[in-house]
């Protein structure tokens, strides 16, 4: 999602600084223009930014949440460790919000949050989290709406890891159902690898294999989707994912 370069019609009345990235992306949400103008300056007044270069490590794992993040700018990877050993799982792009599990929990955050490229979260603070959960329906249906996402998501992730080969697991991983862009993937190969769990040659194998067959086209490491009904039916055996029509 492509933060504005100006200002909301009427913003500048409301917003001490209007201009603010972290303003703009609240001013296109939808919950957001539904609260009173006296909250909406109270949330825009009370989040807050995390910059990051790649390679931080923003959210570590064991820590108390804060609230509820969204990435301004750049790319995380959520990253799980077993024993010695860690594995990313998902990659969030700019425009998103996650964590909202772990908002809503009272336990230490069960993941680490990784910069993959120069990255800027924002921070919804716990309190106006829960005060938004218990006075505004507009903001619980986008709630709902994140945690039925990530519910899809990790049925895929659980199926895609157990069961699929490399090819599937790449093709899934440019798919809708872990990734919510544009079909020209702002998305680098070696980032690629890093989320799905692979090697960079590995996915480099895959993604000339599947240029080739005219799922992909590749340029300056970008991956460009073609066929997405195709990615689709490689993966589930039909042109469309579960749960879409």
């Amino acid at each position: 999602m492509a933060l504005l370069s100006t200002p909301f019609p009427g913003m500048s009345m409301l917003f001490r600084d209007p201009t603010r990235p972290a303003v703009q992306f609240l001013a296109m949400q939808p919950w957001f223009s539904q609260l009173s103008p006296e909250l909406q300056q109270t949330v825009a007044d009370a989040v807050f930014t995390i910059p990051g270069t790649k390679g931080d490590v923003l959210l570590r794992a064991g820590e108390e949440v804060d609230g509820w993040y969204a990435v301004l700018t750049g790319l995380v990877k959520l990253q799980s460790q077993f024993g010695h050993r860690r594995q990313g799982f998902l990659g969030i792009p700019g425009g998103e919000w996650f964590g909202e599990g772990s908002a809503m929990k009272k336990e230490p955050r069960r993941y680490d949050a990784i910069a993959l490229r120069d990255t800027e979260l924002m921070c919804l603070p716990r309190a106006l989290f829960d005060e938004l959960r218990e006075t505004s329906i507009p903001f619980n249906h986008t709630l709902t709406d994140c945690l039925n996402m990530r519910l899809g998501q990790a049925m895929a992730i659980i199926e895609t890891m157990r069961l699929r080969t490399p090819d599937q697991r790449v093709a899934m991983y440019l798919g809708r159902t872990l990734w919510h862009g544009s079909r020209r993937m702002s998305l680098s190969q070696e980032e690629l690898g890093i989320i799905a769990g692979l090697s960079r040659q590995t996915v480099n194998g895959v993604l000339k294999d599947f240029e080739t067959k005219g799922l992909v086209s590749l340029e300056f490491g970008r991956i460009d989707i073609r066929d997405e009904a195709g990615l689709a039916q490689l993966v589930w055996g039909t042109p469309n994912p579960p749960g879409k029509p």
